[in-house]
């Protein structure tokens, strides 16, 4: 594309060319949100707007699920790998148990999907932790072995209670 079609595509713009949604999400973005503050609805583009905020409710339950599976990775290898267990183990439960906390606060209508999360966390976080800790996928429980109340509250202590009771000897 030459100088001359790329200048002309900005003054079409600048002469309020509507933005399309599969060309330039951004300015399509600006542009109707500014429609929608003006009170000019009929001028919006609703079929695309329902889709971004669908995404949007989309993006919340994902990091709800994603905080949970990282959870559920490391109470896995936690109770799988006593022997390997380790601080950053015990900050990345405590860390992820935050953000669940943040993302439900900040979102309550989540609350009713937590249950499924916790299955589509749990599924992943098990073949992750056969991965990390190179036992068999078998070895880990198919199904969630761990409560809400287990996954969010549970005792993660570092270092752990013997090495605390063998280093003040």
């Amino acid at each position: 594309m030459d100088d001359r079609g790329h200048s002309a595509r900005r003054q079409g713009r600048a002469g309020r060319e509507p933005a399309r949604y599969d060309q330039d999400l951004y300015s399509w973005a600006v542009e109707q949100a500014a429609l929608l503050r003006a009170g000019r609805i009929v001028e919006v583009d609703a079929a695309n707007i329902a889709e971004e905020l669908d995404d949007v409710g989309n993006e919340q339950y994902d990091k709800l699920e994603s905080a949970l599976r990282i959870i559920l990775l490391h109470v896995l290898k936690w109770d799988h790998q006593p022997e390997r267990r380790s601080r950053s183990w015990t900050a990345s439960i405590l860390v992820q148990r935050n953000h669940v906390q943040r993302v439900l606060r900040k979102n309550p209508g989540l609350e009713p999907r937590v249950e499924e999360a916790i299955v589509e966390a749990y599924t992943d976080a098990r073949i992750l932790a056969a991965a990390h800790t190179r036992l068999d996928d078998a070895d880990f429980p198919a199904r969630c072995p761990y409560s809400w109340q287990q996954i969010t509250e549970r005792p993660i202590d570092w270092p752990p209670a013997d090495n605390r009771r063998a280093g003040r000897r």
